[in-house]
């Protein structure tokens, strides 16, 4: 067996105390207690600051420093729109239409609210400017459960559900007006979306055929949709964040409330730290997976949870045997 300097080309460094600042992969033995110790790359969600009203089905928009978080349902449809500055949530200009199960796009100052359910399901669309909302140019087709990815002026609404039935249908926003492009291959609500960009997303999760868990995620090139490798837990209302080839799957229910946490890289996703709070239904978003940001939800009580991402480095002992 090839011992480690032969593989890494140095020794391991015999310390009586942690090195003050370790650059990554640095490795060392702790002569005073006897461990191997390593400076890893890691990743882990970290507790944030609560809402200051709790809720299910809220949709956020911008990333984890900067976010606001619109509408929802506690025992009825809301219009409160809370905006974090990575510590503290405050209460912002309200929406025009208070509904649940609509979807968000954008910044935290420069943001879109649409769909969902008033009721009756509703094509209605709001533009954010960090003040005030604006009804701008509806959707083509009302829907719920509806899912999106992009900016306030380029971006998509895809899938959800009509009374009685989930749609595939994908529209895509040019800052004035709806256009329907591409269908999903599979017609899907209460499913999750990257947050990518208006010309490449995933799309994963959700309830359709055959049945209410899935797996599925799909692939857009600004197009069409394409089958890709599917999540290894099937779930949905989940939450997602990150672009086409750097994905997070946040939560979701089976309907048992889950604290999963898969991370996608392109090509296939492998299960990574869970939430601290197991989840549906929460407000998601983040433009990079190292943004994101999960707050909101269901347990299965509504609550005011907020959850970070956070990416770095940090000092771990190796276990041996």
């Amino acid at each position: 067996m090839a011992d480690y300097s032969t593989v890494k080309g140095t020794t391991i460094q015999y310390k009586s105390a942690d090195p003050g600042d370790p650059q990554l992969g640095e490795v060392w033995y702790r002569s005073d207690t006897g461990d191997i110790k390593v400076r890893a790359f890691v990743s882990a969600w970290v507790s944030g600051g609560t809402l200051n009203t709790a809720r299910q089905q809220n949709t956020n928009a911008g990333g984890k420093d900067a976010c606001i978080t619109t509408a929802g349902f506690t025992t009825t449809n809301l219009s409160i729109n809370e905006s974090y500055d990575g510590s503290t949530w405050t209460e912002v200009g309200d929406l025009n239409t208070a509904r649940r199960g609509q979807a968000s796009a954008g910044t935290q100052t420069a943001a879109l609210c649409f769909a969902g359910t008033t009721p009756p399901i509703t094509v209605i669309n709001e533009s954010w400017n960090g003040s005030t909302w604006t009804e701008v140019g509806d959707l083509n087709t009302a829907r719920r459960n509806i899912e999106s990815s992009g900016l306030q002026t380029a971006a998509l609404g895809i899938g959800g559900s009509l009374d009685p039935g989930n749609q595939a249908i994908t529209e895509s926003w040019n800052g004035t007006s709806w256009t329907e492009v591409g269908d999903l291959n599979t017609a899907r609500d209460l499913f999750a979306s990257s947050g990518g960009t208006q010309t490449a997303t995933v799309a994963f999760g959700g309830i359709g055929p055959p049945g209410p868990n899935q797996t599925r995620n799909e692939s857009w090139n600004g197009t069409s949709w394409t089958e890709v490798n599917g999540l290894n837990t099937g779930r949905s209302s989940l939450g997602g964040a990150g672009t086409q080839t750097s994905a997070l799957a946040i939560g979701g229910a089976t309907p048992t409330a889950l604290a999963n946490t898969e991370s996608w890289d392109g090509t296939s996703w492998t299960e990574t730290n869970d939430l601290g709070t197991a989840r549906y239904l929460a407000g998601d978003s983040g433009a990079s997976s190292s943004s994101a940001i999960y707050a909101g939800g269901l347990t299965p009580a509504t609550v005011g949870t907020t959850e970070e991402w956070q990416v770095g480095s940090t000092t771990q002992t190796v276990t041996t045997s």
